[in-house]
């Protein structure tokens, strides 16, 4: 009987990956994380690896990537604080939306919210992000 236990739990452990896949939300709040790092350390090379095929085919370099970013979406380029808010996967994971609340470093607050897609391989990629001024009046 400990013999058919010990099996039954082997078998359990090797295939438990299989049965609890990432979590699609976890995926996306990893990759922005680590594009923020990229940007506070301006790796351009690293930050434009996250983004998804059309982001690409848009700024076709990551130097004009970056260029963008820096004019566009300063407070995701080099926030003061930031932590992730709402999300959401829709499609069987297919697309998450990841709200980030940033305080930039000028102190003003925003919101920014990430649209993260699974790619045909698998991975998933930095579809786009909209970034939105918060009003004082939101607070409240």
């Amino acid at each position: 009987m400990r013999a058919f236990s010990f099996a039954v739990f082997l078998f359990c452990v090797a295939f438990a990956p299989v049965a609890y896949a990432e979590d699609p939300v976890q995926t996306a709040q990893s990759l922005i994380e680590q594009q923020i790092e990229a940007f506070l350390h301006d790796d351009a090379a690293t930050a434009y690896s996250f983004a998804a095929p059309g982001i690409k085919a848009l700024f076709p370099d990551k130097d004009s990537f970056f260029a963008m970013v820096r004019k566009n979406y300063l407070p995701v380029y080099h926030p003061g604080n930031y932590a992730f808010g709402k999300s959401r996967a829709i499609d069987n994971g297919a697309v998450v939306y990841q709200e980030v609340l940033i305080t930039a470093t000028d102190d003003k607050d925003w919101t920014a919210i990430y649209q993260i897609t699974r790619q045909p391989d698998g991975s998933y990629k930095i579809n786009g992000v909209q970034i939105l001024a918060k009003t004082a009046s939101e607070g409240i």
